[in-house]
């Protein structure tokens, strides 16, 4: 993976590299590994599919943060791209920490959350005819505030189970079984969820308050890959129909929309060549066009490959391959300035807006393009205030 940053010809986010075949290979072979943590356990092929696709957009988004820390390690002081070796040496820190120390715990959560999945289903086949019963491993290697935890009986209804299920951690050994209602004394829910505030006081973020089984997922949205706006997300609720309008605002939702478009294409390693065929194909382009704001458009093979790396399906990356055909078509709508969607007190964001003035940037464009009864929204990247690029393309819903 680290010889696809060092050879990144130019670009200047992460989200541009997810897209080559060797980051890609990575992701999967992660969430393979990931997947691996529950293949003997029992479960329904649906609840086996979505757990799967947890791992993916997990293993995405984790894939997205080493390759954002490793593009911070390519230069030098003097701004200097550093000679591969030195580079290489340099990121194997950040695989030490990544794939060595964090991925343990990562693939004993999935396990875990995994297994009380598959318990949650068998549950709610039952519905409330028994309640559930929180346990600890009880031994001395129990945290305390779950320790409390032991013993809580309500049934599969209440909300505390929403919040509290396990696994409530890293490496939580937690468990839930279910108990007679006759035989066990129901908590007072107030109190459990008293006890349940305090076992995950540590929590600050609130990450690990979800049940596996509930949302079908082996990792929450809101997780340290991801950002506390994903819990509410459309795109990470799977409301895709509505989350397609949405335009990322920041980087990690760039590449989580990305990321989780990639799903349909999961199967189909032709994706990437496909879109690589496009670019390929592409030739140098200048022509005037008046209804263009600076009058002029030049597309270099270089740029045209800059903005088809943010083709997140097959129908935006042909749309890249005829759009040169369309650019009289595009109708104005607004200029977008540089740093406009950007959180410009970030140093990364500002590093970002200073590269890409060094190259020649001065904004962007913003247009509409109706082809049928379809809306394009089509962003252009203005150079120099002279000429404009296609950078972005996407329907609009």
């Amino acid at each position: 993976m680290m010889k696809a940053v060092y050879k990144t010809d130019g670009a200047e986010l992460a989200i541009d590299i997810l897209s080559t075949p060797q980051v890609r290979e990575f992701m999967d072979a992660h969430a393979v590994a990931l997947d691996s943590s529950f293949e003997k356990v029992d479960m329904s092929d649906a609840m086996r599919r979505r757990l799967q696709r947890s791992n993916f957009v997990f293993s995405g988004m984790k894939s997205y943060h080493e390759v954002n820390e490793a593009l911070s390690l390519l230069y030098d002081d003097n701004g200097v791209i550093k000679p591969f070796e030195q580079f290489l040496n340099d990121a194997r820190n950040i695989d030490e920490i990544y794939n060595r120390n964090w991925l343990r715990s990562e693939y004993n959560f999935v396990a875990s959350s995994a297994q009380m999945a598959s318990k949650w289903e068998r549950f709610m086949a039952d519905g409330d005819r028994y309640n559930l019963q929180y346990r600890t491993q009880k031994d001395d290697k129990v945290r305390p505030e779950h320790a409390a935890l032991d013993g809580v009986t309500l049934p599969p209804s209440d909300s505390f189970w929403e919040e509290f299920y396990p696994p409530n951690g890293w490496n939580c050994r937690c468990t839930v079984v279910q108990v007679r209602k006759s035989k066990y004394t129901e908590t007072p829910h107030d109190e459990a969820m008293r006890l349940g505030d305090d076992a995950l006081q540590r929590d600050t973020k609130g990450i690990f308050r979800f049940n596996p089984g509930l949302e079908q997922k082996s990792v929450p949205d809101y997780n340290p890959y991801t950002i506390r706006r994903c819990r509410d997300c459309d795109i990470a609720k799977g409301k895709l129909k509505l989350a397609r309008a949405f335009v990322p605002d920041n980087e990690v939702c760039a590449a989580c929309k990305y990321i989780r478009s990639c799903l349909e294409f999961r199967r189909d390693p032709g994706f990437v060549d496909y879109r690589k065929s496009i670019v390929e194909d592409a030739t140098r382009l200048e022509a005037g066009h008046p209804n263009l704001a600076t009058g002029n458009f030049y597309q270099t093979k270089k740029s045209f490959k800059r903005g088809i790396a943010h083709a997140m399906n097959i129908e935006e990356a042909e749309m890249f391959s005829k759009i040169n055909l369309h650019i009289s078509d595009l109708v104005y709508v607004r200029e977008s300035p540089l740093g406009e969607v950007k959180d410009m007190t970030n140093p990364k964001a500002i590093a970002n807006i200073k590269k890409k003035k060094e190259r020649g940037v001065t904004g962007y464009n913003v247009y509409e393009l109706q082809l049928g009864s379809d809306t394009w929204i089509v962003k252009t990247e203005v150079y120099k205030e002279r000429t404009e690029a296609i950078y972005h393309i996407m329907k609009k819903e």
